[in-house]
């Protein structure tokens, strides 16, 4: 959210709060609801209500309100029956990340948050829940979470990926309403693990999915890349064609996705990127080719399959991606590094292309480390829900 767009929401919620005074003042301290032996107000019901609608948040505020303070006291019991505490200095840094996202530093976003009569409290209580809830979850998971280097090595490559791309899909909802969240997250679980291909995919989405493409097997027509939220993005183009992507969980959904085909968006502005290629120039034969792919595992393998050959049958190309040829930067977008195409020709010769290697140049390359954290928080987020919803079905919840 930018500067001016949160100035814009604030200015409206303070209309709002000016309208309304008189009802909100009425009976604001006293209690809203009891989760175990914790107390929410009415007063901190009206104050995320609040926050949410200067966050734009989806949803009815009020009731979106006491949702998340029910989960902030199941997050906070936990984490007080774990033993932990959150630093002042977590709680800076979570302060500030948070407002940097709106272009401001966390005194200047406490202060437009003043103008729409939210309190400081109601933005620190709000990140320290969040904060602590991460410990929690690391607290409980973190030895459960494997992490190979081949998962890094796919994080690191996909992050890279160019976003001038448009994607083939098929889709399958499953929807998960409040308070079985678990359950569907259980089934789409089942079916990442056990369906392949389009026609397997098809028959569930018919079968399971509640979104308005079920009838057609899924299918959705081409979207660019770029309409994609980041994460979900990646994990599409982490696919191979016919393959199923891990459970992703959306507000009162989640989603499967089947990546059928990967093009050029030709609306949308590369990032830079930096791509090395193999193109072998082999025999249009299809034995030939499988005992080359046998052979090679990575570029380098291609340089001994190619020995005693004309020099001009193999080369290796290192390039930014905006000087790539078409047809080749398309196939490199579906490839990962060691993985090779031939779907090109040129002079009765099958273009043997093998992706080397794809670097993201815009930015500095995150290291291997800060990848590994990536993949270790987007696993632990799925165990999150669970967890949570552990607490929830546990706790005593009654109104007064």
């Amino acid at each position: 959210m930018k500067v001016s767009v949160l100035k814009r929401q604030v200015a409206a919620v303070a209309l709002a709060l000016a309208l309304t005074a008189p009802v909100l003042a009425q009976d604001l301290f006293t209690p809203r609801l009891y989760v175990n032996d914790r107390v929410i107000t009415n007063y901190e019901v009206e104050q995320r209500a609040l926050f949410l609608r200067v966050l734009r948040a989806p949803g009815n505020p009020e009731e979106e309100a006491l949702k998340a303070l029910t989960e902030d006291r199941l997050r906070q019991s936990e984490a007080e029956r774990l033993g932990l505490k959150l630093s002042e200095a977590d709680l800076t840094a979570g302060l500030t990340e948070f407002a940097a996202r709106a272009n401001l530093t966390p005194e200047e976003f406490v202060t437009e948050l003043g103008k729409a009569g939210i309190a400081p409290e109601t933005f620190r209580d709000f990140v320290a829940a969040g904060l602590l809830w991460r410990q929690a979850v690391r607290a409980r998971f973190l030895g459960q979470v494997q992490i190979s280097e081949n998962d890094i090595d796919r994080a690191l490559e996909a992050s890279a990926r160019p976003r001038a791309l448009q994607v083939l899909v098929s889709e399958l909802v499953i929807p998960a309403p409040e308070g079985q969240e678990e359950a569907a997250m259980a089934k789409a679980q089942e079916l990442s693990d056990t369906l392949s291909g389009e026609a397997a995919f098809a028959s569930a989405a018919r079968r399971y999915s509640a979104a308005s493409t079920a009838g057609s097997g899924g299918r959705l027509d081409w979207l660019p890349l770029a309409n994609l939220p980041a994460a979900i993005g990646q994990k599409i183009l982490a696919l191979g064609a016919g393959e199923v992507s891990d459970p992703i969980a959306v507000p009162g959904a989640v989603v499967l996705f089947l990546l059928r085909d990967v093009a050029r968006d030709t609306k949308a502005e590369p990032i830079s990127v930096s791509v090395e290629w193999a193109e072998f120039l082999v025999p249009d034969d299809a034995a030939e080719i499988a005992r080359i792919r046998a052979a090679s595992d990575d570029c380098n393998d291609l340089y001994g399959l190619a020995k005693g050959l004309p020099e001009d049958r193999l080369t290796i190309t290192k390039a930014g991606l905006e000087t790539v040829p078409g047809d080749v930067a398309l196939e490199l977008a579906r490839l990962d590094p060691g993985e090779s195409s031939v779907n090109l020709t040129r002079g009765g010769f099958r273009r043997f292309l093998m992706l080397c290697g794809r670097e993201q140049v815009l930015e500095p390359a995150p290291t291997r480390d800060q990848i590994r954290e990536q993949v270790i928080n987007q696993k632990l987020e799925g165990l999150a829900e669970g967890y949570l919803e552990e607490l929830r079905s546990a706790a005593i919840i009654r109104e007064p």
